[in-house]
């Protein structure tokens, strides 16, 4: 399992973090997705959803197409909420 705090592999069975010291509540799932490959997507492909495809958000990639970004205001707040860590996958999960 992965701590919730630092984001980095522990025992299954462990009650504090060996590597935070923070203590572990449950299980963080994460996606094996790049942060650093969503953001960059982001930047330099966000005219073509190319990070929404990423990270498996289909549906909302074609409609950002269509509308070329939501003029360029949801290409903004994609980039913002990857910046601050906020952006996660379809299914829920961390960018790691």
């Amino acid at each position: 399992m992965y701590c919730q705090k630092c984001g980095k592999e522990i025992d299954d069975e462990a009650v504090i973090c060996v590597h935070c010291g923070c203590q572990v509540k449950g299980i963080i799932p994460l996606s094996g997705k790049s942060w650093v490959i969503t953001l960059l997507l982001c930047i330099f492909c966000g005219g073509v959803s190319a990070h929404r495809f990423y990270t498996g958000y289909i549906g909302i990639g074609i409609l950002q197409i269509i509308t070329f970004g939501g003029f360029g205001i949801w290409w903004l707040i994609d980039l913002i909420m990857i910046l601050c860590r906020s952006y996660k996958t379809s299914k829920g999960e961390d960018l790691v």
